[in-house]
Formats: structure tokens, C-alpha cells, sequence
């Protein structure tokens, strides 16, 4: 299965991130699964794609130009995509992916977390997308999407866009076990 992970580039998070993207790394590449990612050689990211090739997964990075001419790119990808822009990056992943994992991240992994829940809830795709809640990382995000049902901003059954999980293990299975189901429009 290809999967494609949102994550972050900081090298200065708490080792316990580091850990979790290993694990989640580490459980790809057993699997055979493939792992699409944002190619970073840094962060959440380097970590993830080094455990990842590790253990004999294929690893995919897709990378704008700008970031690739930076040297952020994982060397030893078996395929490095370059594109123009951020928006034809994350149209590149979500083209490949069959699921989605959120690690912890920053603005960017938000943003195409979220991305990919507004694709699902537009009917643009119906894949799996699992956040792995490492140490509580998304409960205050959880609360908020929350808070939208609570106040009429989204329908409640749109919770169902995503699914939580709280290590790699938990986070593979629900994508393993993952059926689609119908939700309303949204208007």
C-alpha cells in the first residue's frame, strides 16, 4: 500500500516524536508498504524515511524545487519527484497515496491534513487518513473540530473524515481495516 505521511522537518522536537515516526517508519517498511512523504532528510521526516528504508520499504519523496535547491532532500529515496510549487507537491502525494498518516508536524502538516479532510468531506477522494496523537499531540485540533460540530460550523457526522490513533501499530491497522463510508453533502 502506499502511504503517504505528513510530518515535521524540525530537528529540534522532543525525542518522543522522533521515536514515533521511527516506529511508524520501521512498521512501513516491514510491511512492504511505500511511503510517500515530503522527501525532507530532516525532522520527523529524515527519521521516518531513514527507519522506513531501513527495514526495506520503498520510500518516495516529493519536493518543490525551491526546497530540493536548499539540500533538504533525503539522498537515498528510490524516487525523488521535483515540483514547481507547494500546491503541485501535495496534489503529487495525495494522487499517489492510497492513505494518510498525520504525525506531529507544524503549519505545513496542519495545512495538508487539513487539505485532505476537506477533499473527503467534498467528496474529491475517500481515502483513510489517520492522526497518530503522539503524547496528545492533536487533542487541542481534536477539540476544536469539535467545537465546529458544537456550534453548527460542521456537521457532526464529518468527525468521521478522520481517524485518531495513538502509535504506528493502531494508526496501520485502521488504514488496514478502513471502509468508506457515505457522509452527507455538506450544504
Amino acid at each position: 500500500m502506499k502511504i503517504c505521511v505528513y510530518c515535521s522537518s524540525s530537528s529540534v522536537v522532543a525525542e518522543q516524536y522522533k521515536s514515533a515516526a521511527r516506529e511508524l517508519g520501521k512498521l512501513l517498511g516491514q510491511n512492504k508498504h511505500e511511503l510517500i512523504y515530503g522527501a525532507g532528510n530532516i525532522g520527523l521526516m529524515g527519521e521516518l524515511a531513514s527507519a522506513t528504508k531501513a527495514e526495506g520499504g520503498r520510500v518516495v519523496g516529493v519536493i518543490p524545487r525551491r526546497l530540493a535547491e536548499y539540500g533538504l532532500a533525503y539522498a537515498l529515496a528510490d524516487e525523488t519527484i521535483v515540483t514547481e510549487t507547494m500546491a503541485e507537491r501535495k496534489q503529487e502525494m495525495e494522487a499517489r497515496a492510497d492513505a494518510f498518516i498525520g504525525l506531529p508536524g507544524g503549519i505545513g502538516t496542519l495545512e495538508e491534513v487539513m487539505q485532505v479532510m476537506t477533499l473527503k468531506q467534498l467528496r474529491y477522494m475517500a481515502k483513510p487518513l489517520v492522526l497518530l496523537n503522539t503524547a496528545g499531540f492533536y487533542d487541542l485540533l481534536l477539540a476544536h473540530l469539535q467545537r465546529l460540530v458544537d456550534e453548527s460550523f460542521m456537521n457532526g457526522e464529518f468527525l468521521q473524515l478522520y481517524q485518531v490513533a495513538h502509535d504506528a501499530e493502531e494508526a496501520l491497522r485502521m488504514i488496514q481495516e478502513y471502509r468508506a463510508s457515505e457522509l452527507p453533502l455538506k450544504w
